[in-house]
């Protein structure tokens, strides 16, 4: 491979380590490499709870997995902290750190990658800050733990895919917390691989597919047909490829244009849900909260989804998980014409399973400078409930969404109260305490 024609840059992807666990441990004054705690939702709609972060050690001292998923997987001990999530003391860490990136590169040159990783252009300034771009990666994380006693690991690359590589699989295994990779050594730090999961972009059922093809290695899929690839996974497969000889073209800096937008929210339902009454409760605010930000983005839904998960023992019985439909609608906004026809989907093909979680999406959306009225309903009453949607809109936005509500949301039934307090579907908490 001549690498002489592809882009090459510095590109730093750097890391915040067991971050929801490190900022709990730095908050209660631990140093979040040493500190056993774990970072537990709570437990109404997880089923016991959802472990969210293990820290290093954590880890080490109770042979914890990274995806330890439920509160029964820890260990009964003493040592052991469990705390609640925060999210928004993560978005605060997350807002503070991307603010020292940006006093090494310019804003146009950092990209949030997650709430705990961050992709930085070094290419135009990293000579400003040091001799060699691993020293200014160091000079990076030892910023980020003196003000914010946060560790960070650091991918360097001539590209994004050889940063995130490197930070994947090296970085987090040295001792500074520092992996490189280069189109000079693609064959002896990527090749080698043999977990192919531990690639990025490489699951276990496209690991499989791969395996059948006789692909056990990233040296095997840098060797392969390409041709033969795309036949069998198609543009991805091409990318994969791609990634194996360690070549990333992408320009970071050019927005992806989105073919198809849209606006939805989902929920787990903290218990089984059997009742229609109940059901229908759930399904009404979800429409309601997906039409409010039609609305506030200024637009317009020409299509409804509903999707409908059901329990563990509906499951069972039936052998059916659920159902999602959608359903092509004139163009709107408005709370009562979306939650009706949600609920014409759901009794359409609901037929009494128990439900446990509830997903709604507008899609075909369109801007909202007109309105259709229609020709079965009086005009002035329609104009009368788009306006009380506004009013309700204004008083939410200034007071908070708890200020007004339905009676409906107060019953037992409800989540809406109580998912106004939610952050990423979890407990926002405060800042500090």
């Amino acid at each position: 491979m001549f690498y002489d024609d592809e882009p090459r840059g510095v590109f730093f992807l750097i890391d915040n380590k067991s971050f929801y666990a490190s900022c709990e441990a730095v908050q209660r004054g631990f140093n979040p490499l040493k500190v056993p705690l774990v970072v537990l939702s709570e437990a109404e709609n997880t089923n016991g709870g959802l472990v969210l972060a293990t820290s290093p050690a954590a880890k080490k001292i109770f042979h914890l997995k990274a995806n330890v998923s439920r509160k029964r997987d820890l260990p009964i001990d003493q040592r052991l902290w469990i705390v609640p999530p925060r999210m928004n003391l993560y978005i605060e860490k997350n807002i503070q750190i991307n603010q020292i990136f940006r006093e090494y590169a310019a804003e146009e040159d950092v990209w949030p990658y997650s709430i705990d990783e961050s992709i930085v252009d070094m290419t135009h300034s990293w000579r400003l800050f040091g001799n060699s771009p691993r020293e200014v990666a160091r000079t990076i994380q030892k910023k980020i733990r003196e003000e914010l006693g946060l560790y960070t690991t650091v991918g360097i690359g001539d590209n994004p895919v050889q940063a995130k590589l490197a930070l994947d699989i090296y970085a987090k295994h040295t001792r500074d917390f520092i992996g490189e990779i280069h189109y000079e050594t693609v064959s002896q730090k990527i090749w080698p691989i043999s977990d192919l999961t531990e690639i990025w972009g490489i699951g276990e059922r496209t690991a499989r597919k791969f395996n059948k093809m006789g692909i056990h290695t990233m040296a095997d899929l840098a060797h392969y047909n390409p041709y033969q690839i795309k036949a069998r996974l198609g543009v991805i497969g091409l990318q994969l490829y791609a990634v194996a000889w360690g070549v990333d073209r992408s320009q970071l800096k050019n927005k992806p244009i989105v073919k198809s937008q849209s606006i939805g929210n989902s929920q787990v339902l903290p218990k089984d849900y059997r009742s229609q009454a109940a059901i229908e409760t759930v399904i009404k605010e979800i429409g309601e909260q997906v039409a409010a930000r039609l609305r506030h983005q200024g637009k317009q839904t020409q299509c409804l989804a509903l999707s409908v998960g059901f329990s563990y023992a509906a499951i069972e019985d039936t052998g059916c998980s659920g159902f999602s439909h959608g359903l092509s609608i004139s163009a709107t906004n408005q709370d009562r014409e979306i939650t009706e026809q949600l609920h014409f989907l759901f009794r359409k093909y609901w037929e009494g399973q128990s439900v446990r979680h509830v997903s709604v999406y507008a899609t075909k959306l369109v801007a909202d400078n007109y309105r259709e009225l229609s020709l079965f309903e009086d005009g002035e009453q329609q104009v009368k409930h788009q306006e009380l949607n506004q009013v309700i809109d204004e008083i939410r936005d200034r007071f908070g969404f708890t200020k007004l509500v339905y009676a409906r949301s107060l019953t037992a039934d409800g989540t809406a109260m109580k998912r106004a307090g939610l952050v990423g579907g979890h407990n926002g908490g405060n800042s500090y305490g």
